[in-house]
């Protein structure tokens, strides 16, 4: 997909889409067209916020952001705190596989409102940020329409909204990192009290990801039995996920929780024999062709792979492509991208990024491969925040899903597929390791 141009589309599925009903047939980011797809949001004052938040919890909504957390226990969290409270939007989208947060910050801006209406209300808030990358020009746009749009209509029991413009960096879209760059203008992750306790200018703060506020737009509109007519009982109703690679139809898909992973595949028209295929996004992990048959896109049944869905990111791998030369290009964004607060991300990173160069170019020592396959069962845990947690993640999912390449690599050097063009993007990326 090319820079999240091409229109969104949808999975065959009668009983989608939800999120994207409408995109791609006219323009729907202004309210009057909102308003004509998905009707008024309805008078959240006829609710007590206690009665919103169970509701958050009977549809059985999780996070999209990457985690996957209850959105209801998270509501409820910041609810039980006293004074002023704070919603932060997270649009901030730095996975760079990732093009679905931007869809409906483009497309649908006001579904995301209206979610942040519901979310406030829940906790208490008076107002409520949007955070958004200061690269995507066109999101800010339809934003900045959006929020007068709804000041000029005087739309009920409304949040004091504006937006807040974030680098184009990996980090800036962790939770702590995200509100430190609100607070100080500083993009790090932070410790000691969490963010529902002392977040958003030292107030408690709900931070969701837009797409989560999405979802609650259509909740608060059609019921948690409705959400929950889709997915399965353990993950209900839909997600966006971006499908790029080697598919000759990449775009943002709305599914249903459980789909498999083959049907996702042939709707986009994937390569039939790719090399593997990753999923979840650079947090995320690799899986081998042979598995994709038997994948269904659900947590409990992506923990039998070791993988999430996370931020919603399918990329498939083709033949031509060398999963070693990616492996090794992200191994050193991670290393480059990292916070820089502790041992993990400032050292160990950029040995791992060294040792699959290294590995990739056929110059590595005899022991390099136990050696990184050391370092990716020791370094979990042991960092300051999640950053090393996922990177290693992503590459021991590599060593396994590659692991006849990677040996070849360590005695051949690079191979003819190392010359083909990059599959996962790296943005603003320079070499980090030492043998790149």
């Amino acid at each position: 997909m090319r820079d999240g141009e091409r229109k969104p589309v949808t999975a065959p599925d009668q009983r989608l889409p939800r999120l994207l009903l409408g995109v791609g047939e006219q323009p729907t980011a202004r309210l009057e067209r909102h308003l004509d797809l998905h009707g008024p949001m309805p008078d959240l004052r006829r609710w007590a916020p206690s009665q919103l938040i169970e509701i958050a919890e009977s549809a059985g909504l999780r996070g999209h952001g990457g985690a996957s957390f209850p959105v209801g226990q998270k509501l409820r969290a910041v609810a039980s705190q006293r004074g002023r409270k704070i919603v932060l939007a997270n649009g901030a989208e730095g996975e760079p596989a990732s093009k679905k947060d931007r869809v409906l910050l483009r497309e649908l801006p006001h579904l995301v409102l209206d979610g942040a209406a519901f979310a406030a209300r829940a906790v208490g808030a008076k107002a409520a940020i949007v955070a958004v990358s200061d690269a995507d020009e066109r999101s800010i746009r339809s934003l900045e329409r959006a929020i007068d749009e709804r000041s000029s209509a005087r739309l009920r029991d409304e949040p004091r909204l504006s937006l807040f413009l974030t680098p184009s960096r990996y980090i800036a879209g962790q939770e702590t990192a995200l509100i430190n760059l609100v607070n100080t203008g500083v993009a790090l992750p932070t410790f000691g009290a969490r963010p529902f306790e002392r977040g958003v200018r030292q107030l408690p703060a709900l931070v969701q990801n837009v797409e989560t506020l999405a979802h609650l737009a259509l909740i608060a509109r059609h019921g948690a039995s409705w959400f929950r007519q889709i997915g399965t009982p353990e993950d209900p109703g839909s997600a966006l996920i971006t499908v790029s690679g080697a598919v000759r139809s990449p775009g943002v898909y709305e599914i249903e929780h459980g789909t498999p992973l083959s049907d996702v595949l042939e709707s986009a028209e994937a390569d039939r024999q790719p090399a593997a295929v990753l999923i979840g996004g650079y947090f995320g992990s690799w899986v081998e062709a042979a598995q994709v048959p038997r994948i269904l896109l659900a947590r409990a049944e992506l923990a039998c792979y070791r993988a999430t869905l996370g931020a919603g990111v399918i990329v498939v791998l083709g033949a031509t492509s060398c999963g070693v030369a990616e492996t090794a290009r992200v191994a050193d964004y991670f290393a480059a991208e990292g916070a820089g607060q502790c041992g993990p991300c400032v050292n160990s990173l950029a040995a791992i990024a060294d040792t699959i160069q290294r590995l990739a170019t056929g110059t590595a020592p005899a022991r390099a491969q136990v050696d990184l396959e050391r370092w990716c069962s020791e370094l979990p845990r042991r960092g300051a925040c999640g950053h090393p947690d996922g990177a290693v993640r992503f590459v021991s999912s590599a060593l396994q899903a590659f692991a006849e390449e990677f040996d070849d690599h360590a005695r051949h050097g690079r191979c003819e597929r190392c010359a083909s063009s990059p599959v996962l993007p790296t943005p603003s990326w320079q070499p980090y390791a030492l043998a790149a």
